[in-house]
């Protein structure tokens, strides 16, 4: 059954890691699916790899142009949308007192100005029933060493959340959080974590969850596959933890 057939969806950052996961499950299950990623090399790669006619939209997040860009060719293409998935995102791990003003304003920038006014520019194009999703992370309500900053950034997200039920529910729009905890994706190798030292650090973090081992990006789609189908029509403003059980711990 392919439960996202004739929806249209927009993912941000949907080149790689749980975007590129989320695309590709979502243009299975039916939907036009559209990606934004900053590189255009990488964006054609990711496109290849969903298939389906799935459509890439080069641009930064952390632009307001770039989102009238999206909004204007969703407009253009199909003249709705019915799933946007805020999901773009950085992180750089720096204790507080050594975080510079360039880390500070490039993680809030992205994590958070690029959420708000994503949705902001895409509302107009819901169609009435859409789904919004939030990706944010376990940090965000979980204290972890260097993530001060990032946890900010993202802890935003849930209050973004709620107000937008509540101003989106006339359209019963629903708009929900998906929250992952780690993630074995691409992401680890640009904390500085080395190939040789990656076995470690994944042991690591895997003794950190009840579940015994880091979560899969697959398993974070699956999560939003459900968040943007009508298996979740009631559910509307709650953020949802895919973390293994570590917020926890």
């Amino acid at each position: 059954m392919q439960r996202l057939k004739g929806k249209v969806a927009v993912i941000t950052g949907g080149n790689s890691g749980i975007g590129l996961a989320s695309a590709c499950l979502f243009a299975k299950e039916g939907a036009q699916v559209i990606i934004t990623a900053r590189r255009q090399e990488v964006l054609d790669e990711a496109v290849r790899q969903i298939g389906h006619g799935a459509i890439g939209i080069k641009g930064d997040v952390a632009s307001l142009e770039h989102h009238a860009e999206v909004a204007e060719q969703v407009m253009a293409r199909f003249g709705a949308l019915d799933i946007y998935m805020a999901n773009a995102g950085v992180i750089t791990l720096t204790p507080s007192h050594k975080v510079t003003p360039e880390e500070f304003d490039a993680q809030f920038n992205i994590n958070t100005r690029g959420v708000f006014f994503g949705v902001q520019s895409i509302a107009p194009l819901l169609r009435d029933g859409a789904s919004i999703i939030l990706t944010s992370s376990l940090a965000a309500t979980k204290v972890l060493d260097g993530h001060a900053v990032y946890a900010g950034s993202k802890a935003a997200i849930a209050a973004f959340a709620r107000h937008w039920a509540l101003e989106l529910r006339a359209r019963r729009i629903r708009v929900n959080v998906l929250s992952p905890g780690p993630v074995d994706t691409a992401i680890i190798g640009k904390l500085g974590v080395s190939e040789e030292d990656r076995p470690g650090f994944e042991q690591m973090m895997a003794d950190m969850i009840p579940a015994g081992r880091l979560g899969m990006a697959e398993e974070l789609a699956q999560a939003a596959l459900y968040l943007a189908s009508s298996d979740s029509s009631f559910v509307n403003g709650v953020e949802l933890h895919v973390d293994g059980g570590m917020s926890l711990v």
